[in-house]
């Protein structure tokens, strides 16, 4: 974990479908020694955005090789039925998108049930307004600041000041809600992202995974970045 000169933690996750699949073990290694904290996992089905990617075996096996904790992102329809094939891995944290459920209290009662931290995540076009009734019940938000489904994509730019948005609300009411953001967590856009509230980066190929640099390298003009904010 990385700390502002501020005192507040940012934490870094890194997206684990941007990574080395070849060099696995190497991967997860390296976070490990570098003290990463959490470890981004896209699920995808084709149904709720148009790509698939990651599933319940790729995570048993990070599960098996690193004690970093998962950060489950599901991009999924039909959130409940795989719920206890995603939450029961230990100290993870699962987020779901609300609108694809029919009853989201009760499933972020689900998800807490089976062990794991609950939390939402949030498209760029979703108001505050829609998904405030969940705050007192929820303990992390992802906020997307792309168009969900693929690494890569164009950062949007009024997501920026929807983090800001968020944050204040949070502040004001009391809640103690951790903020990711995820979606071009770019060299450029790290700092105004922090700025604006974003506790958690999830980071690919516009920074930790950036093509032709070492890996190692990047972790550590991450944090120094970080510091630098």
């Amino acid at each position: 974990m990385t700390r502002t000169g501020k005192g507040q933690s940012i934490r870094i996750s890194p997206s684990m479908m941007c990574t080395d699949f070849l060099h696995l073990e190497d991967e997860l290694t390296l976070f490990d020694e570098t003290g990463i904290d959490y470890l981004h996992i896209d699920i995808m089905d084709g149904h709720y955005v148009p790509n698939f990617t990651l599933g319940p075996g790729f995570c048993k096996v990070l599960a098996e090789h690193s004690s970093i904790p998962m950060d489950i992102h599901l991009m999924i329809e039909n959130v409940d039925a795989y719920v206890p094939v995603f939450a029961g891995f230990p100290d993870c944290v699962v987020t779901f998108h609300p609108e694809v459920c029919y009853h989201p209290l009760r499933t972020v009662s689900f998800i807490r049930d089976q062990g794991a931290r609950a939390g939402i995540a949030v498209d760029p076009a979703t108001p505050l307004e829609s998904v405030k009734h969940l705050f007192p019940d929820i303990e992390f938000i992802c906020m997307m600041t792309v168009n969900p489904g693929y690494s890569g994509g164009r950062l949007v730019p009024q997501a920026i000041e929807k983090i800001r948005e968020f944050a204040e609300c949070f502040k004001k009411s009391g809640y103690d809600i951790e903020i990711e953001v995820d979606g071009n967590v770019s060299w450029e856009n790290i700092p105004n992202m922090i700025a604006a509230g974003a506790e958690t980066l999830v980071v690919g190929t516009s920074s930790m995974f950036e093509k032709g640099i070492n890996r190692k390298q990047n972790i550590q003009r991450l944090k120094a970045l970080i510091e630098e904010c």
